[in-house]
């Protein structure tokens, strides 16, 4: 079996709703540098929708990047529980974005989500923040 790459996401609203961004970050089984970085301002959003939005745009880095075999790292435990089935989405705000991070997985060989402490997913959550600074 490869080793999977692994993406680190997070989203950032400051304001609940108010102007949000994402920040994204892929490495490669073992290295050090990032396959891909995303850091974008995203508009006026929630901060779970900025999550999913992150998520979203992370998967995209990757499927472009043409990995099969992912790691995803999240620092919202709503956002993980939600992903692998334990929480069903109630939000209206979140469900199409659920609907997109369905479709999206469809297209990875395998997927395993886990939930890290905010400390441990700091580069993504640096990368929103920056990209709400700009």
């Amino acid at each position: 079996m490869t080793a999977a790459h692994v993406l680190h996401a997070d989203g950032a609203a400051r304001g609940n709703p108010g102007p949000a961004a994402i920040g994204a970050v892929l490495f490669a089984p073992g290295r050090l540098e990032p396959v891909a970085v995303v850091s974008e301002a995203i508009g006026r959003a929630t901060n779970n929708e900025a999550e999913y939005r992150a998520l979203l745009a992370g998967l995209e880095a990757a499927r472009s990047a043409g990995v099969t075999d992912l790691v995803v790292r999240l620092d919202s435990e709503l956002l993980v529980r939600q992903a692998t089935g334990q929480y069903r989405v109630k939000a209206p705000g979140l469900k199409p974005l659920f609907e997109q991070l369905r479709a999206l997985l469809s297209g990875f060989g395998s997927v395993r989500f886990e939930h890290v402490p905010r400390e441990r997913n700091a580069l993504a959550d640096d990368l929103a923040n920056a990209a709400l600074d700009r």
